[in-house]
């Protein structure tokens, strides 16, 4: 079965990836008792839920060319695919030792980076009329996001 995606169903896809993100964090502050890294945490989780708000606004602005649906599925086959690919690629249920800042960090980096190659390998699939380019915005902010985790991780290292 071959399908091609829209722009909308990444977006789609993407707000769902940020939804699960900021989960993770608030799931994770909860279990630790430092306060200024559950500051911290509760930081990253408003920022997830503020890519979130960037893609649903990014997702807004699209054309129709860019939100029809370009092969046949009245399952809805495409949409549980992609949804089974965010559910288990990123921001998935794992064991995280919360009591180290480090594992915290790194398990964080390693979710953001899985979502920037979800991104980059989805964007292969979305045709260029169907808004490829605009992919682009929701890979550019993943990297924000890594590097901010990566100055934390290198600052509680020193």
């Amino acid at each position: 079965m071959s399908f091609d995606f829209n722009a909308d169903e990444i977006f789609e896809i993407a707000e769902q990836i940020e939804r699960k993100g900021a989960e993770f964090y608030r799931n994770v502050a909860k279990k630790v008792t430092d306060a200024s890294k559950k500051q911290l945490l509760q930081e990253l989780a408003t920022m997830e839920d503020e890519h979130e708000r960037t893609f649903k606004s990014l997702r807004s602005k699209l054309t129709l060319d860019e939100k029809v649906q370009t092969t046949f599925d009245p399952e809805g086959d495409s949409e549980r695919y992609l949804r089974a690919l965010a559910d288990t690629r990123v921001f998935y249920e794992k064991k995280v030792d919360t009591t180290s800042m480090e594992e915290i960090l790194k398990s964080a980096i390693t979710a953001e980076k899985d979502s920037i190659v979800f991104y980059l390998g989805i964007k292969d699939v979305v045709p260029e009329h169907l808004g490829k380019n605009k992919l682009d915005e929701i890979i550019k902010e993943e990297m924000r996001h890594i590097s901010l985790l990566s100055k934390e991780l290198i600052e509680l290292k020193k």
